[in-house]
């Protein structure tokens, strides 16, 4: 055997030196599967074979350049091989073949940007509004027909014909028309036509499968259907196919990922051998035994334990918080106390299910100056939806805010055209007043097209009558009517799609943060609030190489690793979260992503939950996570884990001394992102008129009080002989 193959362990020698024939490499977490992976090709090329008749496919191109580095480390340069990601191996095929479907081979990629220009004129040719059919419903919809080779008849022929499906199908056939006009692809179709061109053509598939004798696809687990069919095509006939993977680290089945494709490759290829690579070289022997006790809970996957010949280390520490905010305090205080001068910042990682989670910990790290860096997203105050909603308040505050009307003035989409607000901000300066001054010009706005300007009055009625009642409204209030009567949360529900959601998740949170002030002043005004928001908002994001906490998903964390990680957030309905059991393989999908989580962290790990926690605007008690009651007692210790006894309706806790249970069944499998939604329009609504002299009412600020007039416009209130005139429509009366 080479003398390259010396440094590796058994397992992983025997997975490098079988060549011939077909493997699947059960790699755990921190097994050493890179190392695997390189010191195969370069046993393959120092035995004879031609890198030429090598192909390589991962899914980033971090990960395919850390590939060829490793391996031209290992020999020098490997001229002619192919270590590629999946859309740039289609794509070079694509470039000498292309003209046999219809392309030049000369075809323009286009990225997301391009594709949603493309839509919207579509949007626009078609005449639909796009409040009712944004793009991005467009875009998702149409990329889920391209992973499942659905064209645009086959789209009405899986999903039938009604009113939405028809203007779908014409807008997908529309684009894929234009696309092909303008000898374009987008990303999708770099997969579908490399898969229909080896279909069609046994010409150019014998071509490639006699040039790629040797295959190795890394991540298999993640693979979608066009992808397992790319590379068995190519594999067919040699058999020389290696796949690369962790059944119990598939996370990405919600974005077309299929278990299957890992879990079933020996029924496609009867002859596989089957190599388990369990030993991990990552973590202590406690993280590995708490990830495993989890994850074996889970039926659809291949029997592997991961084992390490390092020290069994700490146990996991488990706090059970009062609320979100303690949880934070406690995560804070933590880093504040392990850091040392030979424990750096960026060891450490806090590792949610949400990004809406990640408000408090960066708030009390910034109250440390703790130095951190959100991956996977931008921080909480720096998200689009987040900073556009602060400027919705910052301009009912201060109406000169010019930087804030030209930023919210066409969001949501109003037909208000960007030619439009550059001659409204020439005139302004020109004239030498604010924007908004303009925007109030009834001769300015009058003498443009009918559509802007009712659009512009709309936006700037709502600003004025927010700005003039603001003194008599909580800060929530505000928020609740600014979200709802702009027809911002509309519109990003309308989009439908993953990140609208994420979006919506996140204004809900903010909820949270207004809750959060108005618990510890009650009569905080809003110019305090922004003022205190501001203060957060300005701290700047680290460079990667600075040393920092990473905050992140654990989606976002798979393949990294860190010598601390807390888990927040444990509780029954976030994680896992209640969508969860919508499907019959999604509680198991979030325990493939617990067991990610766990094995991220290298010699400590942290489990937290709160009692009580305020999310999506909606304060709920909660039930610690089912994951918590699958670890093993014996490797955590700290707080208590609640349960209750089988034959007894009493409560006991299987380790430590931990806080109370709760006193109520939590949520009840209420979906708080619906509830929370639910709310805000109630709580917009309730500011509606409807009322009489007379009319005993209550006030959330003022109390109780009785109607003593009504206009069109104007509600006057007696508060105990104080009287207050509120605007209707808008203040937040309810009838007693």
């Amino acid at each position: 055997m080479s003398n390259l193959l010396d440094k590796l362990n058994d397992r992983q020698k025997e997975a490098a030196a079988y060549i011939e024939g077909p493997l699947l490499i059960l790699a755990g977490a921190g097994s050493g599967k890179t190392s695997t992976m390189t010191h195969r090709i370069a046993h393959m090329i120092e035995m004879g074979i031609d890198p030429y008749n090598i192909l390589a496919v991962t899914f980033t191109n971090k990960a395919a350049g850390e590939m060829r580095d490793r391996v031209e480390a290992l020999l020098g340069e490997a001229p002619n091989m192919w270590i590629l990601t999946f859309h740039s191996a289609c794509l070079r095929i694509l470039r000498y073949h292309a003209d046999l479907l219809g392309y030049g081979n000369d075809f323009t990629v286009y990225d997301p940007t391009d594709q949603k220009t493309l839509i919207k004129n579509i949007i626009k040719e078609q005449n639909l509004d796009q409040k009712k059919f944004p793009p991005a419903m467009f875009l998702s919809q149409i990329s889920k027909c391209k992973e499942q080779k659905l064209s645009p008849d086959g789209y009405i022929k899986t999903y039938g014909s009604d009113f939405k499906t028809e203007i779908i199908y014409k807008v997908y056939k529309r684009y894929n028309e234009e696309l092909k006009k303008n000898n374009a692809m987008d990303f999708d179709d770099l997969l579908w036509n490399a898969v229909k061109l080896l279909e069609k053509n046994a010409a150019v598939l014998a071509k490639y499968q006699r040039r790629f004798r040797y295959i190795m696809v890394d991540e298999y687990q993640d693979t979608n259907m066009l992808q397992y069919q790319f590379v068995h095509m190519l594999a067919e006939e040699s058999q020389n196919i290696c796949v690369v993977g962790d059944d119990d680290q598939c996370i990405y089945q919600w974005r077309g990922a299929d278990l299957r494709n890992i879990l079933e490759f020996e029924k496609d290829f009867p002859a596989a051998k089957v190599v388990k690579l369990e030993q991990n070289y990552r973590s202590t022997s406690n993280i590995l035994d708490a990830a495993h006790s989890v994850i074996v809970h889970n039926k659809g996957r291949k029997s592997k334990k991961l084992w390490t010949g390092a020290e069994q280390g700490h146990k996991i520490i488990y706090k059970r918080a009062q609320d979100e905010r303690e949880e934070a305090f406690f995560v804070a205080s933590e880093i504040n106390r392990l850091k040392t001068s030979n424990v750096k910042y960026s060891d450490f990682a806090i590792l949610y299910r949400t990004n809406a989670q990640s408000r408090t910990f960066e708030e009390q790290l910034s109250r440390r100056s703790i130095p951190y860096r959100v991956l996977g997203g931008l921080r909480y105050y720096d998200r689009k939806e987040i900073k556009d909603i602060l400027c919705y308040m910052r301009l009912v505050q201060n109406k000169s805010d010019d930087l804030a009307v030209t930023r919210v003035i066409n969001e949501p989409k109003r037909g208000i055209g960007g030619k439009t607000i550059e001659k409204l901000t020439t005139l302004a300066q020109v004239r030498g007043c604010s924007l908004f001054d303009v925007l109030t010009d009834s001769d300015v706005i009058d003498s443009l097209s009918r559509k802007a300007s009712e659009a512009i009055k709309e936006f700037a009625d709502l600003i004025l009558i927010l700005s003039e009642e603001k003194q008599n409204m909580r800060v929530s209030d505000i928020y609740d009517a600014l979200l709802v009567r702009s027809g911002y949360m509309k519109a990003l529900e309308d989009q439908n799609t993953i990140e609208a959601e994420s979006r919506i998740e996140n204004l809900m949170e903010f909820k949270s943060v207004i809750y959060d002030y108005e618990k510890e002043n009650a009569d905080i005004s809003l110019a305090e609030f922004l003022e205190s928001v501001a203060l957060l908002a300005e701290v700047d994001n680290h460079d990667p190489s600075e040393d920092a906490v990473v905050l992140m998903t654990m989606h976002s964390a798979k393949g990294l690793e860190f010598t601390y990680v807390f888990m927040p957030g444990m509780e029954d309905g976030l994680f896992p979260g209640w969508r969860s059991l919508d499907t019959p393989d999604g509680i198991e999908e979030e325990r493939r992503l617990c067991y990610v989580g766990i094995t991220r962290a290298k010699k400590r790990l942290w489990l937290t939950s709160a009692e009580v926690r305020t999310m999506y605007g909606k304060t709920d008690f909660t039930r610690e996570s089912q994951f918590l009651r699958e670890i093993d007692p014996k490797l955590i210790e700290g707080d208590g884990v609640y349960e209750k006894k089988k034959q007894k309706n009493e409560a006991l806790f299987r380790y430590g001394s931990g806080s109370d249970a709760p006193k109520k069944d939590p949520w009840g499998g209420l979906d708080r992102l619906k509830y929370a939604k639910q709310s805000t329009k109630k709580n917009a609504s309730d500011m509606e008129g409807g009322f009489q002299p007379g009319d005993k009412v209550r006030h959330p600020k003022f109390g109780d009080g009785i109607v003593a007039e009504v206009t069109p416009k104007v509600v006057t209130v007696d508060f105990g002989g104080e009287r207050k005139k509120l605007a209707v429509g808008f203040a937040p009366l309810k009838k007693i």
